[in-house]
């Protein structure tokens, strides 16, 4: 079992009843909560991790789980509500009265249910819980379906010694709450605490509209801490990413596993300047990180190719000494890049899913959505960030190359993961 489940029971339940409709099913809906204010990292709720926006990935887990009768996001934020939209999501414009900092999120969840009355069970999800997968909604919210509860919430198990707090200068001794200093337990000899850990809550109308969310025949859903990643309390966004990049919820398909990556050698591997030289010389500059994560890829039987668009003789000679160096293909390439690159995969017997391609630019757009894995720099246009699947930190010329490397190796590593997880089912 990926995770496990109890029950506490707080009194007689509602979840066993029918919809107000009569016709005995009831609507489930989900509801992300996510306000464009933020005290701590601006618009962190569609801030890119991992490629995806935050709020990106409980949306994904939300609609892929098909379990949901619609999928909402309650924001005050156009940005936001863009985002939403593209990841499958309806929007809910939430008033002012709610979009304070000072509003709480059941006031906020109150006025949807008021404004949206033929919602029957509403399951908040935390924008800040990227791991959160559709197996976990499942299995949750078969409590309330199949077993009649009221209220289903995500939890951790914790290993965690607590002690009371003493204020400087009172006088007073700590005290220990939840062991005996003289007999402190081994970690395999103590079950732990079970604490929130923010990722879902189900809750049924009647209670929402009664102000007692966890209240009535309350279970708890218990989550593996490798899921139990909560951005806004303990983790950091680099070590985020990792955490994502290795648990997350990536979608219903295999991973993509790329035998060939084209990568666009002005914007990418380079800054796009021409340095001078006293003598009148131009020149041009790559990263070393970059040419390393070539080697790297080549090294994991992904063959690289240049792209140059430019008959510019400082980036042909940049691109022949980078081909010497790397073993690398250099092609030129047009104004649509696409074109000049179906024979290549034609005569190496590839599709465009088998590609990783790496631009910087509008007519990289039509290869940017066509690859499997497709990266740009941060500084690139918003036409090319629209078309890829993985938008880098680092801008062009600065180890851009080398995150999407990474990126790659990631992915060819969770696929080899998930057929190995195959085969022992």
């Amino acid at each position: 079992m990926s995770s496990r489940k109890r029950v506490v029971d707080g009194g007689e339940g509602t979840g066993g009843k029918m919809s107000k409709e009569g016709s005995g099913k009831r609507h489930i809906a989900a509801l992300v909560l996510a306000r464009g204010g933020s005290k701590g990292i601006p618009l962190k709720n569609i801030k890119m991790l991992a490629g995806v926006p935050l709020i990106g990935w409980v949306l994904r887990a939300a609609v892929d789980s098909e379990l949901f009768d619609s999928v909402w996001v309650s924001t005050d934020h156009d940005k936001i509500e863009q985002v939403a939209l593209a990841w499958g999501a309806q929007v809910h414009r939430r008033s002012p009265e709610v979009s304070r900092d000072s509003s709480s999120s059941l006031e906020t969840i109150q006025e949807f249910i008021r404004l949206n009355p033929h919602v029957d069970i509403l399951c908040h999800i935390q924008a800040t819980s990227p791991c959160l997968h559709p197996f976990h909604i499942k299995e949750a919210l078969e409590f309330i379906t199949a077993h009649g509860y009221d209220s289903v919430f995500s939890v951790v198990r914790r290993h965690h010694f607590r002690w009371q707090e003493v204020k400087k200068g009172s006088g007073e001794v700590t005290k220990a709450f939840n062991l005996d200093p003289a007999n402190r337990p081994r970690r395999q000899d103590w079950d732990g605490e079970l604490c929130e850990n923010g990722s879902f809550y189900f809750n049924t109308k009647e209670l929402i509209e009664k102000g007692r969310p966890q209240s009535g025949k309350v279970s708890y859903y218990e989550m593996l801490p490798e899921y139990s990643v909560d951005i806004d309390v303990d983790i950091d966004w680099p070590v985020a990413e990792q955490r994502v990049l290795r648990y997350g919820y990536f979608g219903r398909g295999t991973p993509e596993v790329v035998r060939l990556m084209f990568c666009k050698l002005a914007g990418c591997l380079t800054d796009g300047k021409i340095y001078l030289s006293a003598a009148g010389d131009e020149m041009m500059s790559i990263n070393s990180r970059d040419a390393a994560a070539i080697r790297t890829l080549q090294e994991e039987d992904v063959e690289v190719v240049l792209l140059t668009g430019s008959e510019d003789p400082v980036e042909q000679t940049l691109a022949d000494k980078l081909a010497k160096r790397t073993g690398c293909q250099v092609v030129r390439v047009g104004g649509e890049p696409v074109d000049d690159l179906a024979a290549m995969l034609e005569s190496r017997k590839l599709v465009w899913r088998d590609v990783a391609y790496i631009g910087n630019d509008a007519p990289d757009v039509d290869c940017l959505n066509l690859a499997g894995l497709s990266a740009v720099p941060a500084d690139a246009p918003v036409v090319a960030i629209n078309a890829c699947k993985y938008t880098c930190h680092r801008e062009g010329g600065n180890g851009v190359v080398r995150e999407f490397a990474e990126h790659i190796l990631m992915q060819k590593a969770k696929a080899k993961s998930q057929m190995k997880q195959d085969r022992i089912n």
